[in-house]
């Protein structure tokens, strides 16, 4: 199958989503075969492979792997593997083979899949990833919709493959970020290690315009979810965290500069002088002139 490029009038449109556009799917296929093997092989793009039906046993890398109906698994570029059918009465299979746009640069990214799904870092993710799915999952469904168009060879089946891989790529990110976060309730560690990692992003970006979302993307979890581990472990919400750390360091640089009230505002975060005027009040119980001054009389 020929690469599916983005449509040059739809790239603006498409450009703004929250995820990270697929440049080119390089093929789509399906096979059934009772005796069939994927030979050992290695790839530029990433592979993902449906089993639809039947057993088999991929190795990637140094490790094995079993298959079977309704297993997901999307292999990283670069990774040896090979997949052997071992189904008596029949296997099939759609492999999938993709790569991703970089925004910044408008190259082709073989990184990590974190560029798309904002899930888990390429170290923690390993060589591959596996995630199993019903049978009457919206991502098998969009896989055969796909395969069907492919075959159609209609007029617009190009831009019409390349919005259903969007959609795609979209439901398995959320389908692994669930699996993501299920994989993490009740470990204590891992969820100190997650909060720990979002505290230090909030002190490292706090005078950028961040929100709950930007944050608890950093961490690979859902804001909801994130919203709830972070005040279990620290008492505040993300938020009411990230406006302490501003009116902190505001507080700093009244005592220590003769910054503009507004020139503070800004670089501590805030876009509006206003909100930062409304939010220092109500944690500090005076203006921040009036912060400023006193402060001034105490090291008088």
């Amino acid at each position: 199958m020929e690469s599916t490029t983005l449509p040059k009038s739809w790239e603006g449109i498409l450009d703004s989503a929250s995820f990270i556009p697929i440049t080119s799917m390089k093929s789509i296929e399906r096979y059934r075969d009772t005796r069939w093997t994927k030979g050992l092989s290695i790839h530029e793009t990433f592979e993902m492979v449906y089993i639809k039906s039947g057993e088999g046993l991929f190795e990637i890398g140094d490790q094995s792997l079993e298959v079977g109906s309704n297993d997901i698994v999307i292999i990283k570029p670069h990774q040896h593997h090979q997949l052997t059918a071992k189904s008596d009465h029949g296997c099939d299979f759609i492999v999938l083979y993709f790569k991703f746009v970089n925004k910044a640069h408008k190259d082709l990214s073989e990184t990590s899949l974190a560029d798309f799904i904002n899930y888990v870092s390429g170290k923690a993710s390993g060589a591959f990833i596996n995630l199993k799915v019903s049978q009457k999952n919206d991502i098998i469904g969009l896989l055969n919709r796909i395969l069907k168009e492919k075959a159609s060879d209609q007029l617009g089946s190009e831009l019409l493959n390349y919005l259903m891989l969007m959609e795609l790529f979209v439901l398995i990110s959320r389908a692994l970020k669930a699996e993501w976060e299920n994989s993490i309730k009740n470990k204590s560690p891992k969820i100190k290690e997650l909060i720990q990692s979002a505290i230090q992003f909030v002190q490292n970006n706090y005078e950028r315009e961040i929100s709950i979302t930007d944050i608890a993307r950093y961490v690979f979890l859902s804001p909801s979810y994130f919203t709830r581990a972070f005040k279990e472990e620290t008492g505040f919400s993300p938020m009411q965290y990230l406006l302490n750390i501003r009116i902190k360091r505001s507080c700093e640089l009244l005592e220590e500069t003769d910054l503009k009230v507004a020139d503070i505002a800004h670089s501590v975060g805030f876009s509006n002088q206003q909100r930062f005027n409304d939010i220092f009040k109500k944690q500090m119980k005076m203006t921040p002139m009036q912060y400023r001054n006193t402060s001034k009389n105490i090291q008088n």
